[in-house]
C-alpha cells in the first residue's frame, strides 16, 4: 500500500430501523430555527415527514420549510435557499431526502453568509470557503450517492449547460433507516444501485500496488451485487436494502481511496450528459460506462490486469484456458449482464441525449488524471458517440 495520508469522518451515523429516534437527541445540539430541506413531497405521501416534523417539534424547533429540490439540483435552487437561510438567521439545516437534497443542504450551508456568486466561486473556481458554515444533518431516503457521509455537493446550471461539484463540509450527523427507501421507484432504485458500484469502481480501477482498500472494494461490490438481485425481486427486503444502504455510504466516505489514485471519468462524463439531459444521475453513468471501459482495455496493459482481477474476484469469471484481455472483456461483458437485469439505461440515447449534444457535452467534461490511460477531448468524443 503505497503513499501517504489522513483518514477523518467527522459524521456519526445513525443506522436501523430505530435510528430516527436519535433525531432529538441530536437536535439539541443547535439553535432553535432548524430549515427542513425536501424534494417533490414523497416524504408527505410515505409518512416520513410527519415523523420527522413530530421530532423537531419535540425539540421545540422552529421550522423553516424549503421544498421542491430537484434530482439535479440548480444553482439558482441553490441561492433561493441561501437567501432564505439568511433571512430567517437558520441555525441548522436537516435534509430529508436522498443525495441530491442532501447536496443541495451543503451547497445552501456554505452559500448562505457568502455574499457573492457561489457558481463562480465555489464550483467553477473552487476557491476556499472563509465564510459562517450553517451546520447540516439528514435523514437518507434513498441509497446510492453517499453524500450522507461526505462533504461533496453535486450543483447544475441549466444556462451553461454545466453539473459541477465542489468538496464542503460533512454533515454532522446522519439518520439511516433502511425502511424509508422501500417506496423509492425502481428506476430510482437501481439508479441508486449503479451509482455505489460506479463509486466503487471509480476508487478500484486505478493504481497496481497491492492495497488493502481494494480488497474492501471488491467485498463491497460483492455484498451490493447479491443484495441487488434480493431487492428487485422484493424491494422490501429489510437486509437487502440496509446492506445496499451500508455500501453506499461506505462505498464514498473515503475509506477506499486512502493510499491511492482514483480515476472519476465514468462520473465526469455522466455528468456532462445529465448537464445536457437532467437524467437521472446513475442512468448516465450506466450509459456511459461500456464505452470508457472498453478504452481502457484497448489503451492500459494495466488496466487489462486489473479488469481481470475484478473478472475473476467479483464477477466468478473462470480464467482457466483464456489470456488476460479475454477475461477482462469477459468481467464486462458479466457486469452489463447485471446492469440489464436491473434495468439501467445502456446508452445516452435512453438519456435523452442527441448526436448534436456531443460537442457540447465533450466541452462540459472535465479530464481526470487518476486513471490508467488520460482521455484526449477527441477520446471523450469517442466515448460519448460510442454511448449513443
Amino acid at each position: 500500500m503505497l503513499g501517504n495520508f489522513t483518514f477523518h469522518n467527522p459524521t456519526k451515523l445513525h443506522f436501523g430501523d430505530k435510528a430516527l429516534d436519535k433525531l432529538g437527541d441530536e437536535l439539541k445540539n443547535y439553535g432553535p430555527v432548524v430549515m427542513l430541506v425536501y424534494g417533490g413531497g414523497s416524504i408527505k405521501r410515505n409518512g416520513i415527514y410527519d415523523l420527522v416534523i413530530a421530532e423537531l417539534e419535540r425539540a421545540g424547533k422552529q421550522v423553516v420549510e424549503l421544498s421542491g429540490v430537484m434530482p439535479n439540483p440548480t444553482i439558482e435552487k441553490v441561492l433561493e435557499g441561501a437567501h432564505l437561510a439568511r433571512e430567517r438567521e437558520v441555525d441548522f439545516i436537516l435534509g430529508v431526502g436522498g443525495g441530491s437534497t442532501i447536496d443541495y443542504c451543503k451547497a445552501v450551508a456554505g452559500s448562505a453568509h457568502y455574499d457573492g456568486d457561489p457558481w463562480e466561486y465555489y464550483f467553477k473556481n473552487w476557491q476556499p470557503m472563509t465564510c459562517r458554515w450553517i451546520p447540516v444533518g439528514c435523514v437518507l431516503t434513498m441509497a446510492g450517492t453517499g453524500s450522507e457521509m461526505d462533504s461533496c455537493s453535486v450543483i447544475s446550471s441549466h444556462s451553461e449547460n454545466r453539473k459541477l461539484f465542489y468538496n464542503f463540509r460533512n454533515p454532522d450527523f446522519a439518520i439511516l433507516n433502511p425502511r424509508f427507501t422501500f417506496t423509492v421507484p425502481k428506476y430510482q432504485m437501481v439508479a441508486g444501485i449503479y451509482d455505489i458500484m460506479s463509486h466503487i469502481l471509480e476508487q478500484y480501477l486505478s493504481g497496481t500496488d497491492d492495497n488493502t482498500s481494494d480488497y474492501i472494494a471488491e467485498g463491497l461490490m460483492r455484498s451490493l451485487i447479491v443484495s441487488s438481485r434480493k431487492a428487485l425481486v422484493n424491494p422490501e427486503d429489510y437486509e437487502a436494502r440496509s446492506n445496499i444502504m451500508w455500501t453506499a455510504t461506505w462505498a464514498l466516505n473515503t475509506l477506499i481511496d486512502r493510499g491511492k489514485a482514483t480515476d472519476w471519468m465514468v462520473h465526469m462524463l455522466g455528468q456532462a450528459v445529465a448537464a445536457f439531459t437532467d437524467a437521472t444521475h446513475g442512468h448516465t453513468l450506466a450509459a456511459v460506462s461500456g464505452a470508457y471501459y472498453r478504452l481502457l482495455l484497448d489503451k492500459s496493459a494495466d488496466a487489462v490486469a486489473k479488469f481481470k482481477r475484478l473478472a475473476v474476484t467479483v464477477w466468478n469469471v473462470c480464467p482457466d484456458g483464456k489470456d488476460d484481455a479475454a477475461v477482462a472483456l469477459e468481467g464486462l461483458e458479466t457486469m452489463e449482464k447485471w446492469m440489464r437485469e436491473l434495468g439501467l439505461a445502456m446508452n445516452i440515447t435512453d438519456c435523452g441525449a442527441k448526436p448534436d449534444q456531443i460537442e457540447g457535452m465533450a466541452d462540459a467534461c472535465p479530464i481526470c488524471q487518476g486513471g490508467y490511460h488520460i482521455l484526449t477531448r477527441d477520446e471523450v468524443v469517442a466515448v460519448l458517440k460510442a454511448s449513443l
